[in-house]
This record gives structure tokens, C-alpha cells and sequence, in this order.
């Protein structure tokens, strides 16, 4: 996945954006700071989300955590898989670990994440 079509929230959500359609999950850092991910509790299909609002739980061994809307729009895939296996996140939470897929209300709601770059910095 290349670095110029992935953003990220202060939440640690990332988005990358295939056409108007952004696929969402948790980054990296924040799978390693939660621990074993042992559950993971998904929007339903057609759902309306808004940009900042709670739209997903992961539950660890240690903690369970809101996953946040990064844009608004209309739930249009969850991934499924997750139900069965929620490591998934662990494994790959940047890849097959994605959680849902929205379609993007307003594309402007992009412009309000960030790089890996200032993300990066923000995590160190």
C-alpha cells in the first residue's frame, strides 16, 4: 500500500480512498498498543456515519476502543471476516485487517487527515 493514498486521524483510524469509495481500519500503532484483538463489533451495511462519530468497537485483552468515523458517508461493506477472526487486525490492521468501507458524502472531509508523515510524527 502506497504511502500517498493512505491517511490517517488523531484517532488512528487510516483511510485510503479508492475513488469515492474509503476504506477504513485501525493503524498500525493503535493494534499494537491495544494487544490481542479478540473481538470486533461492525456497523451494519447502509449505515449512515459522520466524520468524528463512534461507527465500530475493537475489544482487546486489554481494552475496548471506539473505532471513529474519518469521513461522513454510507457504510457500503463491512469485512466480515472479522466476526471469525479478529487477529486479523493484529496480523495485518493496515490490510486484511480493514473494517468497513464507506462511501464518501463529502469528499472535503479528507483534507481534514493526515499524512503518514505528521502521523508518524505525532505517534513518536
Amino acid at each position: 500500500m502506497s504511502a500517498e493514498n493512505i491517511k490517517f486521524t488523531k484517532e488512528h483510524e487510516w483511510v485510503r480512498v479508492e475513488g469515492d469509495t474509503a476504506v477504513v481500519g485501525i493503524s498500525e500503532h493503535a493494534q499494537h498498543e491495544l494487544g490481542d484483538v479478540v473481538y470486533v463489533e461492525l456497523p451494519a451495511v447502509g449505515d449512515s456515519v459522520s466524520r468524528g462519530d463512534a461507527m465500530a468497537n475493537v475489544e482487546s485483552v486489554k481494552a475496548v476502543s471506539d473505532v471513529y468515523a474519518p469521513i461522513s458517508g454510507e457504510v457500503i461493506a463491512v469485512n466480515e471476516d472479522l466476526e471469525d477472526h479478529p487477529e486479523q487486525i493484529n496480523k495485518d490492521a493496515q490490510g486484511q485487517g480493514w473494517i468497513v468501507k464507506i462511501k464518501l458524502s463529502n469528499p472535503a472531509d479528507l483534507d481534514e487527515l493526515m499524512s503518514l508523515e505528521d502521523y508518524q510524527k505525532m505517534i513518536s
